[in-house]
């Protein structure tokens, strides 16, 4: 029967052999009780998630903002999050987000207080769901403990500024973002997954748990529906996890396996705000995340160096090694998307460090005796985790701990100041950087979205983009900005210093600080 390999010592007598418990059951004892995981989990917790909260609305947030506002408007019709348009169809209307909406009706909230606050309940789910996918190959109290640590700082020395990264840097940014709930799950996912193939690989006939095998697949649709990236990620852990399995090949296991993809197939079919399968084959996206695949050695060096020989140690104990497995399966994803330009599947960087990360931390939390390799990986791993955590994530923390001369989150200025002369649900026109993406977080919407998005065919889209570029230039004349502003419903600009703020227009307020101009139009409805 094959199971995960052990964590107890390599030679042990043969009574305490047979006392040796399988990885998901439950420890001797109380049903619960204090670990060390509790409590720095906790504190790591509390730390982070106030870390996260010191940094001002920047990035993707505001994006996020939006789509809470439309849901808080008409949770059951949301209009497109970034445009006076429908928004049927739109992939950012998933399970996720209509929650927040929800919650953001029932609260009353600004949508972008509600992403801010669903930020602490995302690293909550992330810590568990990590905490109970390292227990399958560990029982001992400190193996979630280390890789909390690893999975947080041993990444590479180079910055990775990107949703969904578990460094500490990126997740104080995006820790309120969908991608840090998906991945999340992602390891919840995982951990059944381990505990199911298991029992299964033990009761080989159909006796176990189809309805955990169903609630697998329900998980994975919600995954596929709030990041369908990750869900991708979330699959392949999951075939490197069954075939790790005796049995994964067998008769009653393919009926097991039919029910979950059943159950993933049912939520993502039946989801009424879009067709998540309009996504298959979008290459809209695809140039943006090449940036993912610059630097690799910088960014993963670390992970790579210290965690692969812990990989290794697993492949000589079994040549099935699930982390083993889940580690090839998401390079080679990697390296399709590098090799056919679809290099969105670089999202899958973001976990395909993991396995390795937690290989790791099981070995180093394993018993005394240890062996020559684990004793030189030990100071190796501590080193490795301060470096990483002085050249690339201390800026994560660096407010507090008074760290200077490190990276820090991005500091945007923010737009209340605009906002609040600005009508629920009216359009302003903007081309600015920061203004397309912060704006909408507050409820008003743009005349050209920042993403594409299949709730806007992407022909308009562009051509909305370039109505905005005429507006703005100073060459255009007055009836040709009066017909723009007529044709999408423009009543507000908003504009830099060093754009060109057209004679009509009238001042309504500016910033202090950036030096950024609002101004109201009227061109009537001729």
């Amino acid at each position: 029967m094959r199971t995960f390999p052990p964590t107890g010592p390599a030679r042990l007598p043969a009574p305490r052999r047979a006392a040796v418990r399988p990885a998901d059951a439950p420890p001797p004892g109380p049903a619960w009780r204090v670990t060390p995981y509790f409590v720095l989990g906790g504190v790591f917790w509390l730390v982070i998630s106030a870390a996260a909260w010191r940094v001002p609305m920047c990035c993707d947030l505001g994006t996020h903002a939006a789509v809470v506002e439309r849901l808080k408007a008409d949770l059951l019709n949301p209009a497109h999050p970034m445009a006076d348009l429908p928004g049927a169809g739109s992939p950012y209307y998933s399970p996720y987000s209509v929650v927040q909406g929800l919650f953001a009706q029932l609260t009353e909230l600004p949508g972008r207080l509600v992403v801010r606050l669903f930020g602490p309940v995302n690293l909550l789910v992330l810590i568990t769901g990590l905490g109970r996918f390292t227990r399958l190959f560990s029982t001992r109290a400190w193996a979630p403990v280390f890789a909390l640590v690893f999975s947080a700082v041993l990444w590479g020395t180079a910055v990775t500024w990107w949703s969904g990264f578990l460094g500490l840097l990126s997740m104080t940014g995006t820790l309120s973002y969908p991608s840090t709930f998906a991945i999340g799950l992602t390891f919840h996912i995982w951990a059944l997954t381990g505990r199911l193939t298991e029992r299964s690989s033990r009761t080989p006939r159909w006796r176990a748990a189809p309805l955990e095998y169903a609630a697998l697949g329900v998980l994975t649709g919600v995954v596929v529906l709030v990041h369908p990236i990750t869900a991708i990620g979330a699959v392949l852990g999951t075939a490197g996890l069954a075939v790790a399995r005796k049995g994964a090949w067998s008769r009653a296991a393919a009926v097991r396996w039919a029910l979950a993809g059943a159950g993933a197939l049912a939520v993502t079919v039946t989801w009424p705000y879009c067709d998540i399968f309009t996504l298959v084959g979008d290459t809209g996206i695809d140039s943006m995340h090449r940036a993912l695949y610059e630097d690799l050695t910088g960014r993963y060096w670390l992970a790579a160096l210290l965690g692969g020989p812990a990989l290794l140690l697993r492949l000589r104990r079994d040549r099935r090694d699930p982390l083993a497995l889940m580690t090839l399966l998401f390079w080679l994803v990697v390296l399709y998307g590098w090799a056919s330009g679809h290099y969105t599947y670089g999202r899958l960087l973001a976990v395909a460090p993991v396995p390795a990360q937690v290989a790791l931390a099981v070995e180093l939390a394993r018993p005394r005796p240890w062996s020559t390799a684990r004793r030189a990986l030990a100071p190796l791993a501590a080193a490795g985790a301060c470096l990483g955590f002085v050249s690339a994530q201390a800026g994560a923390v660096a407010p507090s701990l008074g760290v200077r001369g490190v990276e820090r989150p991005p500091h945007w200025d923010t737009y209340g100041w605009a906002a609040q002369h600005i009508p629920p649900g009216e359009t302003v026109l903007a081309d600015d950087y920061y203004v397309v993406r912060s704006l909408p977080g507050y409820g008003p919407f743009l005349v050209a979205p920042v993403w594409p998005d299949p709730a806007l065919a992407e022909p308009e889209r562009l051509r909305r983009k370039a109505a905005v570029k005429r507006y703005l230039s100073p060459s255009t004349p007055r009836h040709a900005r009066a017909a723009i502003a007529r044709r999408y419903g423009v009543h507000w600009l908003l504009l830099t210093p060093e754009e060109h703020l057209p004679e009509e227009a009238v001042v309504v307020a500016f910033s202090p600080h950036s030096g950024e101009v609002l101004a109201r139009v009227e061109y009537g409805r001729g």
